[in-house]
């Protein structure tokens, strides 16, 4: 498979720059892989497609206010963006400066806040901060929009660029499916008896990050944390239908049945999930629009069908939904 089978023409006005006025105001586009039939819905009407017994599986990472804005010793203004807190004074981090900062050299912040450049690991470097790393991010840190949100992230997105569900911090990008359902919703969707539970996946800014190769199956994927609680695995063993509510929730639950059954515990993952992946867990997802050419866009087109999700991609184009994190949702049935 090409990198080119992955693309669509997507009109620039079509990707949200806001959320909609309230969670749960998004359009909902479902898709069945099986027969390939389209219906347009509102977000709510998925409380009719959840069925008594349905599992519910949330990613209950948080998102971290990892863009900070600083100065080297030296002077120069640099910005560091945290792909990963290591220990409470450690974290990698892309830097952007003008001159790539060497070991043993600080970075300043405001208040008073310094890391120090430990060495380099690839694209990201190692950071040494003289403070608590969430501390520091709390008190001078961004959040750390999607580089196709125009505006810098401001008190709104603090709220909304955040599941109301969000109790694990770590992520540097937020589980975008999971922004549509809001307290309500969810135990509505309880009442109805469907089971709500969680695991955890730390995304990380590789998130966003091109794939750079025509021949998509030498594409490295970048490393992410998740931990499935014991909880989880015990829900899905008694429950029906597993319904992931973002491809992170998907990509743990995947990971975590890799070599077998489903386990509860903590791992680094690197699926990398292509059409002709065998499915072992998740029968059901919700998902936001993805970027063309992107590893996500990839990963529906394994579990929805790659003619489905061309057919579903031009019918959401015509039909103005909006697209990405901020946009609108689909619910997809796997095809097999």
């Amino acid at each position: 498979m090409r990198l080119s089978d992955f693309d669509y023409r997507l009109p620039p006005e079509l990707i949200a720059q806001r959320p909609a006025e309230r969670r749960t105001a998004s359009r909902l586009l479902h898709l069945d892989g099986r027969t390939g039939e389209l219906e347009d819905l509102a977000f709510p009407d998925i409380e009719r497609l959840i069925a008594p017994g349905d599992v519910l599986v949330l990613n209950d990472t948080r998102v971290i206010k990892a863009r900070l804005r600083g100065r080297k010793d030296t002077g120069g203004e640099v910005e560091v963006l945290v792909e990963r807190i290591v220990d409470a004074h450690t974290a990698l981090a892309q830097v952007r400066a003008s001159k790539s900062p060497k070991a043993g050299r600080a970075i300043l912040f405001a208040g008073g806040a310094r890391a120090e450049v430990l060495d380099r690991d690839g694209e990201f470097y190692r950071l040494r901060f003289g403070d608590d790393v969430l501390r520091v991010l709390e008190a001078h840190g961004e959040v750390p929009l999607p580089p196709y949100i125009a505006h810098a992230g401001d008190r709104d997105d603090e709220a909304r660029y955040q599941t109301v569900y969000a109790r694990s911090p770590g992520a540097v990008a937020a589980p975008t499916a999971g922004l549509h359902f809001d307290e309500a919703l969810i135990a509505s969707l309880r009442g109805r008896g469907a089971a709500i539970a969680y695991v955890t996946l730390h995304v990380g800014a590789g998130t966003f990050q091109p794939v750079r190769v025509d021949d998509i199956s030498r594409h490295v994927m970048h490393s992410e944390w998740y931990e499935i609680p014991q909880a989880t695995v015990d829900a899905i063993a008694r429950g029906k239908r597993v319904v992931a509510v973002g491809t992170t929730a998907l990509r743990a639950l995947e990971s975590a049945a890799a070599e077998g059954g489903l386990r509860a515990g903590a791992a680094e993952t690197r699926l990398f999930i292509v059409p002709g992946y065998r499915f072992r867990v998740v029968e059901r997802l919700v998902t936001n629009f993805h970027l063309p050419r992107s590893t996500l866009l990839m990963l529906v087109s394994a579990f929805a069908g790659a003619g489905n999700i061309r057919r579903a991609y031009g019918h959401a184009v015509a039909e103005r939904y909006r697209f990405f994190s901020y946009g609108d949702a689909m619910l997809l049935e796997r095809a097999q």
